[in-house]
């Protein structure tokens, strides 16, 4: 039999910001105003965001997506990324007469210009990041001749370089900030005279997604994280919760993912989601903790986010790209 007290006492803890950020509005937004200009099909290099409903949704409305440049019929249209693409990808591009709509993000695209500029000043760029992601494959082609990747401990290991060489660090835009600067301290332990970026490259919204969720994790025995597996900062969020005290944590794409025994014995469950999950997928994770009597949810609020990121010049209203 349920114990009413206990029915009474369950809570859901919802962390805010959450969900899409400014980049990811834009990166969307990108490919519905190509499919309605353009018509279908409109191609994608790569996933448009890293959410499976997102790329499901846009596939039904006739966005075909693919690994490389080169399955893309000759002048046809291709919508790059939020996660960006190196310059060794727009001659492709270029060379099969595409029309190409950029759907980068502005905070992605500001690493690149860094990576330029220190390149050209005679840096060797420590680039933390994790192998094999999309942002740091883009990021590093923009120099790969200079940029060295450091994923994790064991890529400061590897590095060596002399004293009287220039050095500075910049990171992918999706990493846990805690880890991030504790691969920095060690990087400038081995290399003292390693430079700081003017700016920190960590973006906005991954950050403040990361200090909602320690603000709600300590409360917390369980902490639901929406997002795909293949999102690096939904998976940040997971290890963010259970370093900041959640007993458990785990990432889903759907609410059909929650197993009824991870609730065993929890009064109270953090929900959150990674940068590039619509709230649709959120609102469907309430609805099932409510079916096992969550049907108190308090929404805790850590910051205000209110920047947005126009479109690709190509994409906006006629009145407002004259101005």
């Amino acid at each position: 039999m349920t114990d009413p007290q206990a029915e009474s006492q369950k809570t859901v803890l919802l962390a805010a910001p959450r969900g899409y950020c400014a980049g990811v509005d834009r990166a969307v937004e990108t490919v519905e105003r190509a499919l309605e200009k353009y018509g279908a099909p409109v191609y994608v290099r790569k996933e448009i965001v890293h959410n499976r409903y997102v790329v499901d949704t846009l596939a039904e409305r006739g966005a075909i997506f693919v690994d490389e440049t080169t399955e893309v019929p000759e002048g046809a249209h291709l919508v790059f990324s939020a996660h960006g693409v190196s310059p060794a990808v727009h001659q492709e591009a270029r060379q099969l007469s595409l029309h190409t709509l950029d759907a980068t993000c502005p905070l992605v695209t500001k690493v690149h210009n860094e990576v330029k500029r220190f390149a050209k000043a005679g840096y060797q760029i420590l680039l933390i990041g994790h192998e094999g992601h999309e942002e740091v494959e883009g990021t590093a082609g923009e120099a790969p001749d200079v940029v060295h990747l450091v994923d994790g401990v064991e890529g400061v290991e590897k590095l060596n370089f002399a004293d009287d060489e220039k050095l500075i660090w910049l990171s992918q835009t999706t990493l846990s900030v805690d880890e991030t600067m504790q691969i920095v301290q060690l990087l400038k332990q081995k290399f003292p005279h390693l430079q700081d970026p003017p700016s920190d490259d960590i973006c906005y919204a991954t950050q403040n997604r990361q200090v909602a969720v320690k603000a709600i994790a300590e409360k917390c025995q369980l902490v639901i994280v929406v997002g795909s597996q293949n999102s690096s900062n939904s998976k940040r969020l997971v290890e963010v919760a259970l370093q900041a005290g959640a007993n458990a944590s785990y990432l889903v794409d759907y609410a059909s993912q929650v197993k009824p025994e991870w609730l065993d014995g929890v009064t109270t469950v953090g929900v959150t989601s990674g940068a590039s999950v619509p709230e649709i997928l959120v609102r469907d994770v309430l609805e099932l903790l409510a079916s096992h009597g969550y049907t108190s949810v308090e929404e805790v609020t850590t910051a205000a986010e209110k920047l947005v990121f126009s479109l690709p010049r190509e994409l906006r209203p006629a009145d407002r790209a004259q101005r």
